[in-house]
């Protein structure tokens, strides 16, 4: 079996273990699911939402005002995943699905968590810049507060049309309309829409956008900074695995002799179906993503014409 094929035969489906995309759509709806219910009950017991919004809403909205954040600093976090709007949400679910099934199928499933998460909270430092610098949010900011994916959602689209803007869609409408235009739209409503309403939202929408279009940027040139992140999941991860075998401590270096001459000469076997998986694998996750061992079979695979 091909490594395209290993990668992606059972990668979309829902439910399915691993895969990136429905665990970041579901962590999204069930806080929203979760705070929808509080909110029901608070309705019924109080017949109205002054207390829900002072007693919950509040506690994971991120605060403009930076002495009210001192005191709630996990609202960097919580407000990228909080909605309390049905179809704020569904907006924003939307586009994280559209734009994230392509990232996913381009990039493999490891960079849409960390893009999101690194664009979100770009949008959250920008708001923050934003509202205390610029005289024209001065007044505002003791009662404005951020909350929603936006930031995160931007970050996921701008990166994914960065790394294949040609790529087409509706492919029914004259061959497909290319990705950077829907993009290049999503972006300009943002900025347009910045004096007419919710302009701190606009502004962590664009900072998400500048941040997924860097982070792309910068893997081209062959720096990963998803690596940190997926790093970190797989720490927690292993700490709740009994199978992982633990590490035993490194051998000192002075037990082996010094010498130049390598102990052994490996060989490696070129066949049609390695060159395939090979191949395949480029078409998944790049060419920085190869081995020495699979770049050594392509030169080959070039001198011998196969």
């Amino acid at each position: 079996m091909s490594y395209y094929q290993q990668r992606n035969r059972r990668r979309l489906t829902i439910g399915e273990d691993g895969n990136a995309l429905i665990a970041l759509i579901a962590v999204n709806l069930t806080a929203f699911v979760l705070l929808a219910f509080i909110k029901v009950i608070y309705y019924f017991t109080d017949g109205n939402l002054v207390n829900y919004n002072n007693d919950i809403l509040r506690w994971v909205t991120l605060p403009a005002h930076l002495p009210t954040l001192a005191t709630r600093p996990w609202t960097l976090f919580t407000n990228v995943i909080a909605h309390d709007s049905v179809w704020h949400l569904i907006s924003n679910m939307l586009w994280l699905w559209a734009f994230g099934y392509i990232l996913q199928d381009l990039s493999g499933n490891r960079k849409i968590v960390p893009i999101f998460i690194y664009g979100a909270l770009a949008g959250c430092l920008m708001y923050l810049l934003a509202y205390n610098t610029l005289p024209a949010f001065r007044n505002s900011v003791p009662g404005s507060s951020l909350l929603g994916a936006s930031g995160g959602v931007m970050a996921i689209a701008v990166a994914t049309t960065a790394l294949a803007p040609g790529y087409r869609i509706f492919p029914m409408i004259n061959g497909g309309i290319p990705l950077w235009i829907i993009t290049a739209v999503y972006v300009l409503i943002d900025v347009a829409t910045i004096p007419v309403s919710n302009p701190g939202g606009h502004i962590a929408h664009l900072a998400g956008a500048a941040t997924g279009f860097l982070i792309i940027t910068q893997l081209r040139r062959g720096r990963d900074w998803t690596q940190p992140i997926n790093q970190f999941f797989d720490w927690v991860n292993d700490l709740f695995n009994p199978d992982k075998p633990k590490q035993r401590k490194p051998v000192k270096k002075q037990f082996f002799y010094k010498t130049t001459v390598p102990p052994f000469r490996k060989n490696i076997n070129v066949t049609q179906q390695r060159i395939d998986e090979i191949l395949d694998k480029i078409h998944q996750r790049g060419y920085h993503s190869l081995t020495e061992d699979e770049r050594e079979v392509l030169k080959r695979a070039s001198k011998e014409d196969l």
